[in-house]
C-alpha cells in the first residue's frame, strides 16, 4: 500500500542524567521512501536511531512499527520487527570471513554443525538481487572499506530487514564507492524496502532522498519535501543560521620554508615503493592542499613527516609539528579518557599542567573548558569521555589541542570527514586563521571542494609521486581529476 506509514516515533525523549539528547522528537517513515535525517554533529540523530534499533530505550515517548505500538528493548527485538541498522563504525570481526560475519548470532545448522553451504547460497542470492557484490570466503581484514560496508548491509538483509537505517554511510568511502552506495539504496527501495539515511552531506540528500526531517540540538524542527529546497535553505534549517560554503580568505603571504621534502622514497612492508622520489615544500603563511585518490601514498607521506614511519631515502626538514590524523579514533584520541585529558595529552608533563611531577587537574580541566569554548566543542563537559562526543566535536577537540600547542607546521589529514556544514565552515576558518598567524599548513583531503576552498597551492599526488602543482584560482575539479589518475592537463 503506497504511502503506508511503517515507522512513527512520537514525542521521543532520551535523557542521560541531566543531559537531554532527544527532546520530544517526532519522525514518520513511509513505505518505499528514503527519508533523510539531517542535523549537526551532536544534534541527537544517532541517539534517536539507536532507540529505533533497540540499542537504547527511550526515557519517554512512543514508537509504532507498521501501525502497532512496540517496546523495542533490544537489537534482536528490532530485527524481529524488520529493522536493521548499518552503523557508521562497522561492527565486524576482522579475523572472520564475510559469511561468518553475516551469519554471526543467526547461524544455520545441520544437526550440531554449521551449515555454511546454505548460508553462502542465501548470501549470494541477496548480493545478486540488490547489487551488493561480496566474496563470501574473503576475510574482513582483506577487503576494502566499501566492501565491508556491503557486508554490513547484507547482514541486515540476511536477518530479514525491510526498514534500514544508514548512519553516516559515506563518511569513509571514496567518491566512486559513494556513487555505488547511492545506487544500492535505490535498488533496495525498488525491492520494497524503506530507508532512513542519517547524513549531513547535502548533495547526497539531493541525490536519493524524498523527504527530510531536521533535528537541531535534540529537537525535531521540521519535516520537509526535498522538492526545490536549495542547499543554502537546508543548511540554514540544520544549523539555525546562514552558512557560507565558500571560506573568505585574503591572498596568502608566504614567508620562509617550514617543511622541505626532497626525493622522498618510502617502501611498504612488502617492499614495494609507496612514495617515489617525492619533493614538496610548504612555507610559513600558506596552506598547501594535497589532492589524490585514497591509497596513493598520502598516509605514508604524513607518517614520514610526523616521524611515525621509516624513510628509505631522501630528506625531510621541518620545524615543530602539530598533527590532526586521518583516523581520529585510532590515532587522535584515547576514547576512554576524558575530553580534558585528551586535550592535555601533549602537554600534561609541563607546567602549569603538572607541578613537581604531579598532575594538576584543576589546570587541566580549566584549560580544556577554555579551549572547548573557543573551538565550540559541544558536550556535557570537559569531564565526559571523548567517546561520548559526536564525531564533529571529537574533531574540533583534536584541532583545538594541536593549534593550541602553537606549532610552526600544522598537518591536517581529512579535516572534515563526517562533519556537518556548520562544523566544516568553522574548521576551514580556523585553518585559514592558523595560516594568517604565520603557520605553514599542509591539508590532505579526498574532498575536492575542500581542497579548492582552503588551499593556496594544490599538490596532486598519484602513485606516490607529485603529478603536478596547481593554483586553486586557475584549476577545475575536472583538471584535478585528470592529474589524480596520472594524466597530464597540458596535453
Amino acid at each position: 500500500m503506497a504511502n503506508e506509514t511503517v515507522i512513527q516515533m512520537i514525542d521521543v525523549t532520551k535523557r542521560f542524567g541531566d543531559f537531554v539528547a532527544n527532546d520530544k522528537v517526532n519522525l514518520e517513515l513511509k513505505k518505499g521512501e528514503i527519508h533523510a535525517l539531517l542535523g549537526e554533529n551532536g544534534a541527537g540523530k544517532s541517539t534517536l536511531m539507536n532507540i529505533l534499533s533497540g540499542l537504547l530505550e527511550p526515557s519517554e515517548g512512543e514508537v509504532h512499527v507498521k501501525g502497532k505500538l512496540e517496546n523495542i528493548d533490544s537489537p534482536s527485538k528490532a530485527a524481529n520487527l524488520g529493522i536493521g541498522m548499518v552503523h557508521q563504525h562497522f561492527m565486524l570481526v576482522d579475523a572472520f570471513t564475510v559469511t561468518e560475519n553475516i551469519i554471526l548470532g543467526n547461524e544455520v545448522t545441520k544437526g550440531i554443525n554449521l551449515d555454511l553451504k546454505t548460508a553462502k547460497k542465501k548470501i549470494l542470492e541477496l548480493s545478486e538481487r540488490y547489487g551488493l557484490s561480496a566474496e563470501p570466503d574473503a576475510l574482513i581484514r582483506d577487503i576494502s572499506v566499501g566492501q565491508q560496508q556491503r557486508v554490513e548491509i547484507l547482514k541486515t538483509l540476511y536477518r530479514g530487514a525491510d526498514i534500514l537505517i544508514f548512519d553516516e554511510p559515506t563518511a569513509v568511502l571514496t567518491p566512486a564507492e559513494i556513487s555505488e552506495l547511492m545506487q544500492i539504496m535505490k535498488n533496495l527501495i525498488k525491492e520494497g524496502k524503506s530507508i532512513i539515511l542519517i547524513t549531513h552531506k547535502l548533495d547526497e540528500i539531493r541525490a536519493v532522498s524524498d523527504r527530510i526531517t531536521v533535528i537541531r540540538r535534540g529537537k525535531s524542527i521540521d519535516t520537509v519535501e526535498l522538492g526545490d529546497k536549495t542547499n543554502q535553505e537546508l543548511a540554514e534549517l540544520m544549523v539555525g543560521r546562514s552558512v557560507s560554503f565558500i571560506t573568505e580568505k585574503a591572498p596568502a603571504q608566504p614567508k620562509d620554508i617550514v617543511l622541505e621534502i626532497k626525493d622522498l622514497n618510502i617502501k611498504e612492508s612488502r617492499g614495494s615503493l609507496k612514495v617515489k622520489g617525492l619533493s614538496l615544500d610548504v612555507r610559513a603563511g600558506e596552506i598547501v592542499g594535497v589532492a589524490g585518490i585514497d591509497g596513493n601514498g598520502q598516509t605514508e607521506l604524513v607518517k614520514a613527516i610526523t616521524g611515525l614511519t621509516k624513510v628509505d631515502s631522501g630528506s625531510i626538514t621541518e620545524q615543530s609539528v602539530g598533527h590532526v590524523p586521518e583516523d581520529r579514533h585510532r590515532d587522535g584520541l584515547v576514547l576512554e579518557m576524558t575530553v580534558a585529558e585528551n586535550i592535555a595529552l601533549q602537554t600534561y608533563y609541563k607546567p602549569p599542567m603538572s607541578k613537581y611531577g604531579f598532575l594538576d587537574y584543576n589546570q587541566i580541566n580549566s584549560h580544556a573548558r577554555k579551549l572547548m569554548e573557543e573551538f565550540d566543542v559541544r558536550g556535557a563537559g570537559e569531564w565526559v569521555s571523548a567517546a561520548s562526543l559526536s564525531g564533529g566535536n571529537q574533531q574540533k577537540a583534536i584541532i583545538a589541542r594541536e593549534i593550541d600547542r602553537n606549532p610552526d607546521l600544522l598537518i591536517v589529514s581529512q579535516p572534515t570527514r563526517g562533519l556537518d556544514v556548520g562544523a566544516i565552515e568553522y574548521i576551514h576558518k580556523r585553518l585559514i586563521q592558523a595560516r594568517d598567524e604565520g603557520k605553514a599548513v599542509l591539508v590532505i583531503s579526498f574532498e575536492l571542494d575542500e581542497i579548492l576552498n582552503v588551499s593556496d597551492r594544490i599538490a596532486v599526488i598519484h602513485d606516490g609521486q607529485i603529478q603536478g602543482i596547481v593554483s586553486p584560482e586557475t584549476t577545475t575539479k575536472q583538471e584535478l581529476g585528470i592529474l589524480m589518475v596520472g594524466g597530464n592537463i597540458n596535453e
